[in-house]
């Protein structure tokens, strides 16, 4: 591919690890995943303190409120001027049309989070939302581009049916990657990176495979090697 399509999590509460780890990958990977664990603790004058314009910014905060609310926070956050953030594409379109409203001509993405990947048939189930997994993706997927987000978060195991459902032009950012032969964690719809890019994946996202490695660098530049 033509592209670095890797985001790297940076998972972690701590002011020194997150600086240390983005100053780590810088220029090794497309940009920096921040979420709401270090957003919780430093706010974003911690996101400015880390970052130092190294890299760009995906902030994954799943903004998920009334319109009101969720076009105030995202009005807030273009401040750091994120290159992605994220809102829960169940809280409907007017939430998600109010976002778009208040992004203006900014260059952030604005982007749906369908069905966590740490979820699965049973767990949608559990919450009373119609499943399979994969027809909840569908679903929400649609209501992201008919609100006019710019693309979604969903699984790799999805990637395929999402692009043909939604085209070409929108973005698929995609966590749940495992390189081969490492562990799934807290993940249950997995794939490698390889399959992913070969699915239509924009973007992986990709935490500790990369940031629990003795070189996190280095572990980012072995999975690139990997990819078509």
């Amino acid at each position: 591919m033509n592209r670095n399509p890797i985001l790297a999590a940076i998972d972690t509460p701590e002011l020194s690890r997150a600086s240390a780890l983005i100053a780590a990958l810088d220029g090794v990977v497309a940009g920096v995943k921040l979420g709401l664990e270090f957003f919780c603790a430093h706010g974003p004058a911690g996101i400015r303190q880390a970052a130092a314009g190294r890299a760009n910014l995906f902030l994954d905060l799943k903004l998920h409120d009334i319109p009101n609310t969720v076009a105030g926070a995202l009005r807030a956050a273009l401040a750091l001027d994120p290159l992605f953030v994220t809102f829960h594409a169940g809280g409907g379109p007017g939430m998600l049309r109010a976002a778009v409203e208040a992004r203006g001509n900014a260059r952030t993405k604005l982007l749906g989070v369908t069905v966590l990947t740490s979820l699965d048939d049973d767990d949608l189930a559990a919450t009373g939302q119609a499943g399979p997994v994969a027809a909840q993706v569908r679903r929400l997927a649609l209501l992201a581009k008919a609100s006019g987000l710019d693309g979604i978060v969903c699984s790799p195991q999805e990637v395929a049916m999402i692009r043909e459902a939604c085209g070409e032009d929108f973005l698929l950012v995609v966590p749940g990657i495992r390189p081969a032969g490492t562990a799934l964690g807290d993940q249950k719809r997995v794939q490698t990176p390889r399959a992913a890019i070969e699915a239509g994946a924009d973007y992986l996202v990709i935490g500790r495979p990369i940031t629990e490695a003795a070189d996190p660098a280095a572990a980012a530049r072995a999975i690139l090697a990997e990819l078509p």
